[in-house]
């Protein structure tokens, strides 16, 4: 390094520290409102520093961040106000044109400068960040102009300007669902707080006026806490339910996106019926981009205009009508679903991933008609199906967050060792998760990443935690795969219908195959499941439960009284096209070849957990979320600030000490703290004494014609103690024992005798 550089960056250096000690450190409300700005930025530029955690990146957009925030310090000093804003512009809008220009080859294809445009629009409207194509480039994008200029603004005393900058990013990513609720709350009370401290810090403010900023942050975080505005207008409580949610709600229904939850609930009620000539799994949606808590879908939905195109290899025409028993947000179809016919398909829309979906709810009782072109393979196509995969699966389906740990790959390694296709490591790790691990509804919610946790941390798990850990664990191998969620094929009735019930909502796993297509596969334990959907259909029937049978099942049961399992189709044989059993050993492989279901919530199933203390004992109470706890410590905060600064804290602490005096070692202090408690008792009642104004000429002067004995004693005592030789500790016992009576009658200390 030349002696020019070393300079140049000692320079740099010390006028970055010169700035920060004359701007900073001079003045604690200031040092207040940058810390408040800090974490307002900190708040929205983690929620894209998750996205590059998923995507990849998250190096990359820190470096960015850091330099944004300098370039802001630095520039404070140089720049106008007009300028900076014209900067930060071409910032935002040079990102955007780096992200057209930096994406691979085989995602510009598809990308317009109207669809990035329709695609940051949409977030205003609820689109996640982690939906946008190659979402890690416009996160980096993005991030620089409104860092630059939120410091920029903020080092020039603009606080509320540069709140408003980071807090429109902020409030940008609330509307997305991308921030979540601490982020949020950390986010709102920063901004509060940098606003506050930034008044007080130009307007001279005292130390005095913080109680009122605490309670102001304080009220902030409870409205935030309980209210998030959504799009549409309506309200939604952010503080979580506490009841289980239900597979449906947290699957079927869930949108453009899963998080993994703990435990889980399911139903017996029928939700809809099929009329086709094979069992399939009724899949609703396709899920490409794993968050190491969840799974997001990418892209847009567009409308149904027709045929749609079937599995790159040979397939075969399902044709299925479907009806509602009760309202459906999803439409339910064997893969690959290729045409919907029906007034319905006016309103059908299709994912970037070739699902069906309605535009609207599917009425009770409304039914649609449905082809599917199911893939059409032999064991030994899969075999050699080979890993040239499209470049726009390998680009999608390959992704994997930077929180997937190195041990996960090795036990992947591990358990794929002896396998030579993708084919024979899809087997490998479907046989060794159905052995490894139990099934069970009752789980603990992990923390970090869900396979990472699934794979070693837990013993049970259900659905959801298979099919993530066998996705992840395939990507790990550099085999494409996917997470999909929908309906097991429910009970056959009368030959070619099948009934399917809320408990038929599952997780399962699709893995590609050059020139075959995406092909099921199921991870979970069919035994325990359909053992306990048995059992919840039984009790659902012995106690009437409405909803659970539609007339072909109640003749069904009329005829057999058997369980539902043993009318379900779930052989093989019944499915063409599944793989030879024989050759592997096991029931393993593609699906569709076995019918499965959730369980019951609240059965006794093998392997469940989170139900019992360990050796036996009884079970202890679970403590609050720490986000409740963090909340009610606010509450606490605030109530206490809020009490101090209209006074209630000091009358508090005046009326305790009034009603108790804490003894000393020494009766003279006792007796003079009991006389400045008599003094107020008088000063509240009548006057306070006069500077300079002995005790007995102020006692004289507020007697007129006598005076309590007990007042006079303990004046006595006082100037005994403070001038005198002194007093006892039995005098200064009874001091105190007079003033606590007086104290408590609260009665005239006067005695005005009539003569």
């Amino acid at each position: 390094m030349s002696v020019t550089d070393r300079f140049d960056r000692e320079r740099v250096a010390g006028r970055l520290t010169d700035a920060f000690e004359s701007r900073v450190l001079e003045d604690p409300f200031r040092t207040a409102a940058l810390l408040g700005v800090t974490v307002l930025t900190f708040s929205y530029t983690s929620v894209l520093y998750h996205v590059t955690d998923v995507v990849g990146g998250s190096t990359s957009l820190a470096v960015v961040v850091v330099a944004a925030l300098v370039a802001g310090v630095t520039t404070a000093e140089v720049l106008t106000v007009r300028q900076a804003v014209a900067l930060a512009g071409v910032l935002l809008v040079g990102g955007l044109l780096g992200y057209l220009w930096i994406i691979p080859d085989s995602q510009l294809a598809l990308l317009t400068i109207g669809r990035v445009v329709s695609d940051t629009l949409a977030l205003l409207t609820g689109l996640s960040v982690l939906r946008l194509t190659e979402a890690g480039i416009w996160a980096m994008a993005v991030a620089p102009g409104p860092v630059f200029l939120s410091w920029y603004l903020a080092v020039r005393r603009q606080y509320v300007w540069s709140v408003a900058v980071g807090g429109v990013a902020l409030a940008l990513f609330v509307l997305t669902g991308d921030a979540d609720i601490p982020t949020t709350l950390a986010g709102v009370v920063a901004a509060t707080g940098a606003v506050g401290f930034g008044t007080l810090e130009r307007r001279g403010g005292s130390t005095a006026q913080l109680d009122t900023l605490a309670v102001v942050l304080a009220v902030m975080v409870v409205l935030t806490a309980s209210v998030s505005i959504i799009p549409g207008g309506a309200t939604q409580p952010l503080l979580p339910n506490r009841g289980s949610p239900t597979v449906e709600s947290n699957l079927v229904t869930a949108g453009d996106n899963v998080e993994v939850v703990g435990s889980i609930r399911l139903s017996p009620k029928v939700r809809f019926t099929v009329e086709a000539d094979e069992s399939r799994y009724w899949q609703t949606a396709a899920f490409d981009r794993y968050t190491g808590s969840g799974w997001v879908r990418t892209g847009q939905l567009r409308p149904y205009e027709g045929e749609q195109p079937g599995p790159p290899g040979a397939s075969d025409s399902l044709r299925q009508r479907v009806t509602a028993k009760t309202p459906l947000d999803a439409m339910p179809a064997a893969w690959k679903p290729t045409e919907v016919r029906g007034q319905l398909s006016r309103a059908t829309q299709v994912t970037g991933q070739g699902d069906v979906r309605p535009g609207t709810t599917i009425r009770t009782n409304e039914s649609y008609t449905v082809v599917s072109e199911t893939p059409e393979y032999s064991n030994a196509e899969l075999q050699s199906a080979g890993t040239d995969y499209p470049d726009e699966i390998a680009d999608v389906y390959l992704q994997l967050p930077d929180s997937t740990s190195q041990r996960l790959e090795d036990r992947t390694a591990e358990v794929t060792a002896d396998a030579e296709t993708p084919y024979q490591k899809a087997l490998a790790i479907e046989r060794y998760l159905e052995g490894e691990k139990s099934y069970s509804l009752q789980v603990q919610q992990p923390e970090g990443d869900v396979a990472d946790a699934f794979l070693f941390d837990m013993d049970a798990g259900y659905c959801v935690y298979y099919a993530t850990t066998m996705v992840t664990m395939l990507r790990s191998e550099g085999v494409p795969a996917r997470f999909v969620v929908g309906y097991t094929p429910g009970e056959s009735v009368e030959g070619d219908a099948f009934v399917v019930r809320g408990y038929n909502s599952h997780a399962w796993v699709q893995v590609y195959f050059p020139d075959v297509g995406w092909v099921n596969f199921d991870p979970t334990p069919a035994g325990p499941r359909q053992q306990a959907e048995a059992a919840q259909l039984t009790q659902a029937r012995r106690s009437g439960e409405s909803g659970v049978d539609t007339e072909a099942t109640r003749n069904e049961q009329a005829v057999s009284n058997t369980p539902d399992v043993e009318n379900r189709t779930t052989s093989n044989a019944a499915v063409p096209n599944t793989p030879d059993v024989e050759q592997f050993g096991d029931d393993s492989g593609p699906l569709p070849n076995r019918s499965t279901a959730e369980p019951g919530a609240g059965e006794e199933l093998p392997g469940d957990v989170g139900t019992t203390t360990p050796e036996g004992g009884p079970q202890l109470p679970e403590l609050p979320p720490p986000r409740d706890i963090g909340l009610g410590l606010v509450v606490v905060v605030g109530i206490a600030a809020g009490a101090r600064r209209t006074g209630v804290t000091r009358r508090a602490r005046r009326e305790i000490w009034m009603r108790h005096q804490r003894r000393t070692d020494s009766p003279d202090r006792d007796v003079e703290e009991a006389y400045e408690r008599l003094e107020y008792l008088l000063g509240k009642r009548y006057r306070s004494r006069r500077a300079g104004e002995t005790v007995r000429h102020y006692l004289d002067d507020i007697s007129w014609s006598g005076f309590d004995h007990r007042a006079r004693n303990v004046a006595h005592l006082y100037e005994r103690s403070k001038y005198g030789d002194g007093v006892s500790e039995r005098e200064a016992d009874r001091a105190v024992s007079h003033v606590n009576a007086m104290a408590r009658e609260r009665t005239p200390l006067l005695r005005r005798f009539s003569g």
